[in-house]
């Protein structure tokens, strides 16, 4: 959550951190600000309640001329959002201003402490602690790092922080806890970010700093040491990705861009990983532990909102496939409900930003009760993909978008290479299926494009069903998730509620909010629960409920039941859920722009949530 930016070098900090905190602006935009240590080595702050480009309107920027600074996009937690709550907060004598991810969870005794000491306080953040605090430890250190690290050591919680202060004007300092801090080293300059798209317009040069850990930039380089004050030596890094991949490249919303490339971003998640001659799968992230998870008793998977859904049809295909017991948690459940782990057990943790708190947290859980974990996970570098043992980057390129698409259907496509290389090491399916599968696998892409090119055909439906107040999605097998994760979207971006269930459940309780009001989307693949889909439809019909199915191509009864039909190309079993995905994204894309909401930046959400 929320978004930092600091600068420190020769050029005007101003500009730099007003672009890189727009960057930014997915990861939280209730309202933002910066603090400048001017050219009279002053500190100055403006901040408000609103997007970025409100900030950027009204600053002025002659008053904010300066080589050293910080700036902030907000997603609240503690406070409402407004000027006052905003960030940078700075403490009672407005000497030190600090922008901070996360939650400090003891900021009430440190509160009370402080106020028996004299400190006002002007805003409801837990972040305006941490200043006075800081600005307390000054009072006797007359040091700004030893302020900071004394500070951090007696906070509990998560942080990822960067501080300026007039008493010290040619210096940031910065640390994190939890929540991810990275610095951009460029010539004579340093950016720090909370995210790679906030540098990579100035170099793709990074250190990403770990849990406990401080830096201190001055124009002249940066240290790097932990909070106990122990000096690190960290390799420089490059981020991989390119600046065009961060940008909309014409299209109206990143979202509707990142639809667009599936075809692409599903051929990157697997490319150079399946022979497609043999049908044989190689996962190099994966080969240090890979006879552990090929002799598993059991595999957990564990993930948050969209990533749980990919989850759910990794649970299908590996129990099919590989015939081994699968289990879906929640994240931010399995910490707390005291998990049985058994030697042997490996747990697979899926996130698309590998910054997720609740994955995290459920990783070093089943780490510490002695799981083999395996992380799936998009960014590079990320501290999931770093504390795992081993894992597989499904490699969707930077996801802009706060409702999450083309990561979605790569985590589905990393976990059916996953499922195959167990398979096939196991022997669990014939030479001859993984050269079938293979098979299919390469005209995937193709069927992806045929169902993107037919966006267009998508505008009339939701123009038709924008008015509804609620939706059913309805799905069988591996299609069920699908119907989850179309329900989810829906309700992201469009403000419509939406639930997704098993199309056999309906009758057990969905079935009495039927009326001819409410659209139920239902994925009607021709296979096996076919005949059991159109009784599922025909139960909707009775009720006067209006139904949309997503039908394979070849399907030439649809029409005879369903009020709308999207049709899908025919492809092996495995790659449905992929491929029924696509016009369920359209139709959330569609339905929300039609009502005319933000689909980038929907109310109340921001991409990666790295606060519990």
């Amino acid at each position: 959550m929320c978004g930092i930016v600091g600068y420190i070098g020769k050029k005007n900090a101003l500009q730099i951190i007003l672009d890189g905190l727009q960057r930014l602006e997915y990861r939280g935009y209730d309202s933002a600000g910066v603090s400048i240590i001017n050219d009279n080595k002053e500190l100055i702050t403006y901040k408000k309640k609103g997007k970025v480009s409100e900030l950027a309107e009204n600053i002025d920027i002659n008053l904010f001329a300066g080589s050293v600074g910080i700036g902030h996009t907000r997603w609240a937690t503690h406070g409402v959002p407004n000027d006052v709550n905003a960030h940078p907060q700075f403490d009672m004598d407005e000497k030190i201003a600090l922008v901070h991810n996360g939650i400090i969870e003891n900021y009430k005794t440190l509160k009370t402490m402080l106020q028996n000491e004299g400190y006002v306080f002007r805003s409801d953040t837990d972040t305006e602690v941490l200043t006075n605090l800081i600005n307390y430890h000054y009072k006797s250190k007359k040091d700004l790092e030893t302020a900071v690290r004394f500070a951090l050591n007696e906070v509990d919680g998560t942080y990822g922080i960067a501080c300026i202060s007039s008493f010290e004007p040619d210096k940031i300092i910065a640390a994190r806890k939890g929540s991810p801090l990275m610095l951009g080293i460029g010539i004579e300059e340093i950016i720090i970010g909370s995210d790679a798209s906030a540098i990579i317009n100035h170099t793709k040069n990074v250190i990403y700093l770990e849990d406990g850990e401080m830096c201190v930039l001055t124009k002249h380089g940066f240290q790097l040491k932990t909070i106990k004050d122990e000096d690190i030596f960290r390799e420089i890094e490059e981020i991989e990705f390119d600046l065009q991949e961060i940008e909309k490249s014409g299209y109206d919303h990143f979202m509707l861009k990142e639809i667009c490339e599936q075809p692409e971003t599903i051929q990157n998640t697997y490319r150079g990983r399946i022979n497609f001659e043999t049908g044989v799968v190689k996962l190099g992230g994966l080969e240090s532990i890979k006879d552990k998870i090929v002799n598993a008793k059991r595999i957990i998977i564990t993930a948050c909102g969209t990533s749980w859904h990919a989850g759910l049809i990794g649970e299908y295909l590996i129990e099919q496939m590989c015939r081994i017991p699968v289990e879906v948690d929640y994240a931010s459940e399995f910490r707390y409900r005291d998990p049985v782990i058994n030697e042997g057990d490996i747990m697979v943790v899926i996130s698309q930003s590998g910054e997720t708190a609740d994955t995290l947290a459920a990783l070093r859980e089943a780490k510490k009760k002695g799981a083999v974990t395996v992380g799936l996970v998009n960014v590079v570098g990320s501290t999931i993909a770093r504390e795992v043992d081993a894992g597989t980057y499904i490699h969707a390129g930077p996801e802009i978008g706060v409702a999450s698409s083309k990561a979605f259907t790569s985590q589905v496509m990393s976990l059916i290479l996953l499922a195959l290389m167990i398979a096939g090491e196991k022997k669990t399916l014939s030479d001859d299926e993984l050269k079938r599968i293979a098979n299919d696998l390469k005209t995937l892409p193709e069927k992806i494009k045929k169902c993107v090119e037919a966006k267009d055909d998508y505008k009339f439906i939701a123009d038709e069903l924008k008015s509804a107040s609620n939706f059913l999605y309805l799905g069988r097998g591996l299609n069920f998730p699908v119907a989850l994760e179309g329900a989810l979207k829906l309700k992201e971006i469009s403000y419509i509620h939406a639930e997704g269930y098993p199309a056999a459940e309906m009758k057990h309780g969905p079935i009495a909010l039927i009326d001819e009001n409410m659209p139920v989307v239902i994925i009607a693949p021709k296979d096996k629960t076919y005949d059991k889909i159109i009784s599922n439809i025909e139960e909707v019909k009775a009720r006067k409920g209006k139904i949309l199915a997503i039908a394979s191509e070849e399907d030439n009864n649809i029409n005879d039941y369903a009020d709308f039909v999207i049709r899908v190309p025919k492809t092996f079993n495995l790659f449905a859920p992929i491929i029924n995905n696509i016009p369920l994204q359209f139709l959330a894309y569609y339905i929300a722009t039609a009502r005319g909401c933000n689909v980038d930046q929907p109310r109340n959400l921001a991409k990666s949530v790295t606060v519990e």
